[in-house]
């Protein structure tokens, strides 16, 4: 498809250029995505956006619907997700190698990855060593799209079982609005109290949204 007579071909060079001499910030959206996934031209992209509802929706769509929007193949969604799971081991890279309350923002991305995309609530728990390096990042309970049945007792049992000295909660809300609920609030507070009887301690609880997350360290929650 030609953009302002320009051929595909034409206008993916133009994208690829501004893109190395100027950066990603001079490029859209659209243009970024047709370059990632090999898109024929900007305008494909925009579609695609159009019909996902966003960058978002593009991210957090299931392969195999992606494949049935038109001019979307196998060779697309491998690309898409090739690069959302280097994303994803390049922020946990971050958080594997120094105690994570000296890197708290790397522990949010490496979160931001794994729950953000999410059309289901997931919770899961970053469990950490006695100098608080990780130990093992496990996804523990899944849920609907406004909730998940979480059971104290298999956070307590999985603790004991990795010599757990500490944790960091975390779950996403699908709704992409990451402010705490009261039932949250209530539950933070049952582990707590819960995995102090075994000497875990609780380093935070972070909700992810869409573009943020709400910290209840920071909240003076716990």
């Amino acid at each position: 498809m030609a953009i302002g007579g320009l051929s595909g071909c034409e206008s993916r060079q133009i994208s690829r250029f501004r893109l190395l001499r100027r950066g990603p910030d001079n490029l859209g959206d659209a243009e970024l995505l047709a370059l990632w996934l090999g898109l024929p031209d900007r305008v494909s992209a925009e579609a695609l956006l159009a019909a996902m509802g966003g960058l978002g929706g593009v991210l957090r769509t299931p392969s195999a619907r992606l494949m049935n929007h038109g001019g979307i193949g196998p060779a697309c969604v491998a690309r898409l997700l090739a690069g959302l799971a280097l994303m994803e081991r390049h922020a946990l890279e971050e958080i594997d190698t120094q105690p994570v309350l000296s890197c708290t923002a790397a522990v949010r991305r490496f979160l931001r990855t794994k729950l953000a995309r999410l059309e289901r609530e997931i919770f899961g728990c970053v469990f950490l060593d006695n100098r608080h390096r990780l130990i093992s990042y496990e996804p523990l309970f899944l849920g609907t799209l406004d909730r998940a049945s979480i059971h104290p007792r298999e956070i307590l049992r999985r603790s004991l079982e990795l010599n757990a000295a500490a944790v960091i909660l975390a779950h996403n809300h699908p709704s992409g609005i990451a402010e705490p609920s009261p039932s949250d609030v209530a539950l933070t507070q049952d582990m707590v109290a819960l995995l102090a009887k075994i000497d875990v301690r609780v380093l935070d609880h972070l909700v992810v949204g869409r573009g943020s997350e709400v910290s209840f360290a920071e909240r003076g929650l716990l």
